[in-house]
């Protein structure tokens, strides 16, 4: 009677009354930010979220975040970053030391005024888990989110500005960066005559390689600022806003596709974004009840199109002041994974945004407001938006707290 008295109960309370395996599985549910902070909950817990396989796991399954970065070209105190986490439909501020600048670098005072007035050659970017800076012929990387890792990779064959970057893995598994377009300077006038070389960047050989330039049909505005591009199906494709001009380059062969026009009736501008399984193409056009914003399914053989959804009038219009023209030429978008968004880069309301989430399985477009930054944002001289996946090592690797994913911001 005795020994039956000594066998103890399972203690429902205890971090270990689940066992390890049901534990994992609901803590792999957790937004990522919650996932952060149960790590310093106890022992068991750190040591099943900090676990490699753990981290893949959970890293591959999250939605893409939203990133905003707002530059100030006068003052860069006011240099602000956001991130939209739309699993748990919050924005977090970044610290703007991870943005465009290696932290692990020493800065002077002299320095720091230096990037306050910066020339135009300076631009940065973020796709496919990393940020990027380029700076005339310079060009470095960091995993998104992991403090203090910016690389510096030998310089690019041609300096430019406001490039496309995309990533993509190659046969053996490892990342590739690939440079399309942007502008370069010549006594600060932007030389209009060079078609810049496609760069990719081979992190084994630590190399550039040289491919042909983009299509000279692209010469008028091959820069970021009037280019879209998704990559898809072993191909990066670039899409004119205004222009809607579209071609492939082919990454394993390396070669442009032929230019074609990929423009709805009515469109005034339009992106082109890969949204997991298919390309899509969000634009603003002018229909007879007045401006709308539609998504169209292009087929990437036939660069055919058709209409899949449109976005309700009362999101499109809470974007906005007012309907006049030139309000709606502040609309940005940007996608990846099922998720795209739609947002304002003026100052207006603090920079609101909308979502359209589509289904992997019946492919039905669901629309939704993403909440208001509730920390006053700055005014910028330019916002520099885009979206990408998060990898949670990167995140524990740079301690979440004090990469500000300890509170959100709303």
């Amino acid at each position: 009677m005795e020994e039956s008295k000594s066998i103890k109960e399972p203690d429902p309370f205890s971090f270990d009354y689940l066992g390890s395996d049901l534990t994992e599985f609901i803590l792999s549910h957790l937004p990522i930010r919650s996932i952060v902070r149960a790590a310093a909950v106890c022992k068991p817990w750190r040591s099943i979220i900090t676990s490699a396989a753990f981290s893949r796991r959970v890293s591959a399954a999250k939605k893409p975040w939203l990133f905003l970065y707002g530059q100030n070209n006068i003052f860069l105190k006011n240099n602000q970053a956001f991130a939209f986490d739309p699993e748990s439909n919050e924005w977090i501020k970044l610290p703007t030391a991870l943005f465009p600048l290696p932290t692990s670098q020493a800065w002077t005072p002299l320095m720091f005024l230096a990037i306050a007035y910066a020339t135009p050659e300076e631009s940065f970017v973020g796709s496919g888990g990393f940020f990027f800076t380029t700076a005339a012929a310079k060009f470095s990387y960091a995993p998104i989110l992991k403090d203090g890792a910016w690389r510096q990779t030998p310089p690019l064959k041609f300096s430019r500005c406001n490039p496309l970057v995309g990533v993509y893995d190659n046969r053996a598994g490892f990342s590739k960066f690939i440079v399309v377009g942007g502008v370069r300077f010549i006594g600060g006038l932007v030389d209009i005559e060079d078609r810049l070389a496609v760069e990719i960047y081979n992190p084994f050989s630590n190399s550039w390689d040289l491919c042909p330039p983009l299509p000279a049909d692209f010469r008028s505005g091959n820069s970021s600022q009037w280019l879209s591009s998704a990559l898809f199906k072993g191909k990066f494709y670039v899409f004119g806003i205004y222009s809607c001009f579209v071609s492939s380059f082919d990454l394993s062969k390396r070669f442009w596709s032929e230019v074609q026009t990929l423009r709805p009736p009515g469109v005034l501008f339009s992106f082109l974004i890969s949204c997991q399984d298919q390309l899509v193409l969000a634009g603003l056009s002018n229909a007879p009840c007045g401006p709308s914003f539609n998504l169209w399914k292009v087929d990437e053989e036939t660069m055919e199109f058709s209409e899949i959804a449109i976005m309700p009038q009362e999101l499109l219009y809470g974007l906005f002041d007012s309907d006049e023209d030139d309000k709606l030429a502040s609309l940005k978008c940007v996608g990846l994974g099922n998720l795209i968004y739609v947002f304002n880069e003026e100052h207006h309301r603090n920079y609101p945004a909308c979502v359209c989430e589509i289904s992997s399985d019946s492919g039905k477009c669901s629309w939704r407001r993403v909440p208001n930054l509730m920390v006053p944002a700055n005014r910028f001289h330019k916002v520099i938006s885009f979206c990408s996946t998060i990898s949670l090592g990167n995140i524990l690797r740079g301690e979440g707290e004090e990469l500000g994913l300890g509170q959100a911001v709303h």
